[in-house]
């Protein structure tokens, strides 16, 4: 069974979409089986996190943004793909480093997350895009 998620991101940062995976899980009734998601750009990542408080999500894109800045910041003079902007360069960079696709469990019918996770899509561009991840239940 597979499903194309699209979410709408608002900008950077990271966008929970786990309520809408496990809906497509109980749709699959399926027992145990392997849950596979795939985001299908180059400037995006998917990322189970936290999803109890704010801060962590936050501070996730903070630290991001400052190990890898915009291409117009002086530390970033040696980035030649400039031509769509100050963030293209930067967020294939954010992908590279961060998971493109997620392995996850389905064990009696539900993902097997723990208590505290949840799965995002973590926009690494500045402006909102419609993005989209690919689900593949095995």
């Amino acid at each position: 069974m597979h499903r194309i998620f699209r979410i709408e991101t608002r900008g950077p940062g990271l966008h929970e979409f786990t309520g809408d995976v496990a809906r497509f899980v109980a749709d699959a009734a399926v027992d145990e089986a392997l849950l596979t998601l795939f985001v299908r750009h180059t400037s995006a990542s998917l990322v189970i996190q936290e999803n109890a408080d704010p801060d962590v999500r936050a501070d996730l894109a903070d630290f991001l943004h400052r190990l890898v800045p915009p291409s117009d910041d002086p530390a970033m003079a040696y980035i030649r793909h400039t031509c769509e902007g100050p963030d293209d360069m930067p967020a294939h960079i954010k992908a590279a480093l961060l998971p493109v696709s997620l392995a996850i469990p389905i064990i009696s019918g539900r993902m097997a997350l723990g208590t505290w996770q949840g799965i995002y899509l973590f926009e690494h561009r500045a402006r909102p895009h419609r993005r989209e991840v690919a689900a593949l239940i095995r």
